[in-house]
């Protein structure tokens, strides 16, 4: 699954939070958060993961179809 990079960086200032606050906030290893911002491919559960942290629902962190 892709993250849409713009989204997720949207997301992140709505929750007050930068690239080092979410690895923490969502229990996950700083590299994964990285390969996510940057627009590689996660597995669900790490993007469940990470839109539980910032509040939001998983699809709308997706890349577009």
């Amino acid at each position: 699954m892709k993250v849409n990079r713009r989204k997720l960086e949207l997301a992140m200032a709505r929750a007050c939070m930068n690239s080092a606050d979410l690895p923490a906030a969502a229990g996950l290893p700083r590299p994964t958060v990285q390969n996510a911002i940057v627009g590689k491919g996660v597995r669900p559960a790490t993007l469940g993961r990470i839109a539980k942290a910032l509040n939001v629902d998983p699809a709308e962190l997706l890349e577009d179809w």
